[in-house]
């Protein structure tokens, strides 16, 4: 199984690197994060003739998450929305399962500043992810929750902690609630189960001023597996060509192989 996390920022504009990535590298499974568009924009013909089923949660122009199956994978029992999340119109999370897997799809509210009532609804989505890992993982059924967490799980994941100091991102509150997510479904974070050292790779980087070249980036796009899941992996990467070329969004793709 090949399952990659993406946070396309804008799905319109990110369509033909979609395409691209589907074409070059076949993966079974895609969880996608702000795709922004309406329901009725997503683009499933696309998708189907790339030879891909998707599941969305689409909100219009902010955020909206999906996941993609490979044509031939059954995906079934989709629900959207997260039961606990303060703005359920915002399209933050779809699961789904695919071939005997329950598959999320997350966009965790950014935060914008510690102390703000954005920060709050922050730790309440992570909060009612705790809450909501805990009912899949009781199931006994495979699990991965994966997408853009907006946390840097350790300052490993940061390319200079002393820049972010009061911000957003690295707080304690924002950590812990990430690892109640983490052991509230008895997960593993799939890319340092690969790369226990802690050297810095990253998922995201800013648009301005050079970052990604600079390698100013943060990793905030996670894949969250169940143990079952995280004893077989074999590789996980990021792909970071993505992050070049003609358009790319300020994510890279994640990926995971088991």
């Amino acid at each position: 199984m090949q399952l990659v996390t993406w946070n396309v920022n804008s799905l319109k504009a990110r369509l033909p690197r979609v395409l691209e990535y589907l074409g070059e590298h076949a993966p079974d499974v895609v969880c996608l994060q702000e795709t922004k568009c309406t329901a009725d924009a997503f683009p499933e013909a696309e998708l189907r003739d790339a030879g891909y089923e998707a599941a969305h949660h689409s909100g219009g122009r902010w955020a909206g998450v999906a996941v993609l199956a490979r044509a031939g994978l059954r995906v079934s029992d989709v629900v959207c929305g997260l039961p606990g999340e303060a703005q359920a119109d915002e399209a933050r999370w779809v699961e789904a399962s695919v071939d005997g897997i329950r598959v999320a799809s997350a966009y965790v509210v950014n935060g914008q500043a510690v102390g703000t009532e954005p920060f709050a609804e922050k730790l309440a989505f992570l909060d009612a992810m705790a809450t909501r890992a805990a009912q899949l993982r009781a199931t006994g059924t495979p699990l991965v929750i994966a997408g853009d967490m907006n946390v840097c799980p350790t300052d490993a994941d940061v390319y200079d902690p002393a820049a972010f100091v009061g911000a957003t991102h690295v707080t304690d509150e924002e950590r812990g609630a990430l690892a109640q997510v983490v052991h509230a479904g008895n997960l593993r974070d799939a890319y340092r189960v690969v790369h226990p050292e802690p050297e810095q790779q990253f998922t995201w980087w800013d648009y301005r001023a050079g970052h990604f070249h600079k390698g100013l980036g943060l990793r905030i796009d996670l894949i969250l597996a169940s143990d079952d899941i995280a004893a077989s992996l074999g590789d996980v990467h990021i792909e970071r060509d993505y992050r070049k070329g003609l358009k790319p969004s300020d994510h890279a793709p994640l990926v995971a192989r088991w």
